[in-house]
């Protein structure tokens, strides 16, 4: 049975936006081509969404950028109310929720289920941050009021991914929204509905105004109109390098703020007096959780040459008592990759990398979508392994000699987003770690984590030193203003 025919409320109903965008507050018909939705395990067909084109972007900017004074200036706890509402119906369609996840994006059931509850920290987050100080009051001359203050940026244009698609949405749409900017959304094309359409649905359930968030899936065009509208004072991305620095080249004429979260290829560093058994587990769970399609993913295990080949057998038996398939359908450690072309990338890097000389422990191969988890060992610099971001649930394992060998073969390359060092000294990986060039760095940890309130960035290809989360999102979604105020006019004289 689909997700079509099994609907049971209209929050989830497809018949209610089924080939239809959200602009000013309302269900239209799309004026792109429809795009169908499918299950990434099955490839049945379980939606169909309306897309945009950059006519619809203009008509969407333009019904934010109306909508955002208001907005800005309602009370801060009616503000805080929407957050809390959205919150709330999380809880009320958390089954049906799931349900979409897992067939949309292809996640495991214990992946949707973390999703989610980072979902509800970034409402409840978003609540808490429309009652915080804006500003500050200066030190200035006897009768003047000094004031330093941060203003929202005014609309902010948001382009997501399809690895995390509705708290990664969350992630960028609730800070910004709860600063008072209003946003233009446009899913990833992979995940339209669940990246796009319940965001829409969410909030206009939980009573945010119209015209205050926009929503419209599309391809390429609509993405290029979002990031060159005039009426977009931001872009918040997360997605590829690739596609952060052509976003990052089409704004900059126009001098706009973009905040990029790219691509990784992140180090986990294990030393030779790190509890062995607790490494290999933590690294199973930072290559393979959600198929390694995730920007955090460890993708280079740097191991101490005296405990590499044990590392990699006892990595090797941990990926073969995984089991690999439809997650809609059974209890699985990992689903499909996202399609075809990630499969194909995948495989190229693999054998590629294993007729330079590397060896293929277990895995190395692919069922349909179903990738098995791979080890690869005797990897080297210069093969494709090493300098790539896999994005696929692949561990290669570089032995090392020395901490100043691991530091420069973790620094290697353009990317700086995760790192991670395992070790019986704490001291002795906090030494390393200080050295590493990433925007996020775990020491007795792995690479993948998340935290609402933690600043969460890329240097670097990875992003270039943004950050969102916690203490970063003033820095993103608002800028600072200064306002002095004397309570008599002045007079100036040459």
């Amino acid at each position: 049975m689909t997700l079509m025919a099994d609907s049971r409320t209209r929050f989830l109903d497809p018949d209610a936006w089924r080939g239809m965008i959200y602009i000013d507050g309302g269900w239209t018909a799309g004026s792109g081509p429809a795009l169908q939705v499918f299950d990434k395990s099955t490839g049945e067909q379980i939606a169909e969404v309306g897309t945009g084109t950059p006519d619809d972007v203009a008509r969407a900017t333009a019904s934010a950028k109306k909508a955002q004074a208001a907005w800005a200036s309602m009370p801060a706890a009616q503000r805080r109310a929407i957050f809390l509402r959205a919150e709330a119906l999380l809880t009320e369609h958390h089954d049906e929720l799931t349900e979409w996840l897992i067939r949309e994006s292809g996640g495991i059931r214990p992946k949707v289920a973390f999703e989610l509850a980072k979902s509800h920290e970034n409402l409840l987050h978003a609540a808490a941050v429309t009652t915080r100080s804006t500003g500050q009051i200066l030190p200035s001359e006897p009768g003047v009021l000094s004031l330093a203050r941060r203003v929202p940026r005014g609309v902010v244009g948001v382009i997501t991914p399809w690895n995390f698609p509705f708290v990664l949405a969350l992630r960028m749409l609730g800070p910004a929204l709860a600063t008072g900017n209003s946003v233009v959304l446009k899913p990833n094309p992979h995940t339209p509905v669940t990246g796009g359409i319940l965001l829409a649905r969410l909030f206009e359930e939980a009573g945010l105004p119209p015209g205050v968030l926009q929503v419209i899936p599309g391809g390429g065009d609509v993405g290029q109109a979002i990031v060159t509208d005039p009426g977009t004072g931001m872009i918040s991305f997360t997605g590829s390098t690739q596609v952060g620095r052509a976003i990052a080249q089409a704004a900059a004429p126009l001098l706009k703020k973009c905040v990029l979260e790219l691509g990784g290829n992140n180090p986990y560093i294990v030393l030779e007096d790190a509890d062995l058994d607790a490494a290999v587990s933590a690294a199973a769970f930072a290559s393979f959780m959600h198929q390694g399609q995730v920007c955090m993913t460890a993708g280079k295990h740097l191991v101490h040459h005296s405990v590499a080949a044990a590392y990699a057998d006892k990595l090797a038996a941990k990926a073969q008592a995984l089991r690999v398939g439809n997650p809609a359908e059974e209890e699985v450690h990992l689903g499909p990759i996202v399609n075809k072309t990630q499969i194909d990338r995948v495989q190229r890097i693999v054998d590629d990398s294993v007729a330079a000389g590397a060896v293929a422990l277990t895995g190395g191969h692919h069922n349909g979508p179903f990738f098995a988890p791979t080890v690869l060992t005797h990897v080297t610099e210069d093969m494709p392994a090493f300098d790539q971001e896999i994005f696929g649930p692949v561990a290669p394992v570089i032995a090392f000699e020395s901490d100043e060998e691991a530091i420069a073969l973790a620094n290697a390359g353009e990317y700086g987003l995760t790192a991670a060092v395992r070790s019986g000294s704490e001291s002795r990986a906090a030494a390393i770690a200080e050295r590493l060039r990433a925007g996020v760095v775990h020491v007795n940890d792995q690479n993948i984590a998340y935290e609402t309130w933690a600043p969460i960035g890329g240097m670097g290809a990875s992003g270039g030193g943004d950050a969102l989360g916690g203490p970063a999102d003033a820095d993103a979604f608002t800028e600072w203003q200064w306002m002095t105020r004397r309570a008599e006019q002045t007079v100036h004289h040459f």
